[in-house]
């Protein structure tokens, strides 16, 4: 078997050893590896994939998605507006969600080629100026503009904590301000923190290096 394969039902597993109504998805972060490292996976009937850049998921996914209609390729890295047209023909989710300005580009790009994309809008929880994402207490404000003027689906927020050990602290905010706007999905974890994300309602879990190895 594939060591791919072998840690991927690993990390399947600690995930379903926790008991929870929840349904997750795991996302296998595939950004800067060849098609050909993550073939093993997709063989093995995994459907869910993770990119964040444009050039790059155009060129290794859009031949083999018109073979294989049940794969779904997901937006994690930041997504610039004159990205946008582009990213709507490749990815079926966007979890970068993060100013207005890309919300109006997206929301045209999409009806122009009537296809309906999944997004996620990004909180910056830590307010890092080296991170994106909306701030905290503009979240509500942004969320009814996405969907109430632009009529995105947004199944709910996601995040990537600061580096300061405090992440359960982010995950259970974040959590909160997912449920008080009605939302029933969460795009956090990753591969260092993914089991602490699942006990703050997490349904997306961004995982790669624990999957596909270290990047070189």
């Amino acid at each position: 078997m594939s060591i791919i394969i072998e840690r991927f039902n690993k990390i399947k597993f600690n995930i379903e050893k926790v008991p929870s109504d929840i349904s997750r998805t795991i996302i296998a972060v595939s950004k800067t590896f060849s098609l050909d490292h993550v073939m093993p996976l997709i063989n093995h009937g995994h459907m869910h994939y993770g990119e964040n850049k444009v050039q790059e998921a155009e060129a290794k996914w859009l031949q083999i998605k018109n073979k294989k209609k049940d794969l779904k390729i997901h937006m994690v890295g930041k997504l610039q507006s004159n990205k946008a047209k582009k990213a709507v023909q490749i990815f079926d989710y966007i979890h970068s969600l993060d100013s207005q300005k890309l919300a109006d580009v997206l929301a045209k790009s999409q009806n122009s080629i009537n296809k309906s994309i999944k997004y996620f809008i990004q909180v910056n929880l830590g307010n890092e100026i080296q991170k994106s994402g909306i701030s905290y207490n503009e979240v509500d404000a942004f969320y009814n503009y996405c969907v109430k003027e632009k009529n995105l689906n947004v199944l709910g927020l996601m995040a990537i904590p600061p580096n300061d050990n405090k992440s359960e602290e982010y995950f259970k905010s974040i959590s909160e301000l997912n449920a008080s706007l009605g939302l029933k999905q969460l795009s956090i974890g990753m591969s260092s923190d993914y089991m602490k994300a699942i006990n703050y309602k997490s349904t997306h879990l961004r995982i790669g290096s624990s999957i596909f190895g270290e990047r070189s």
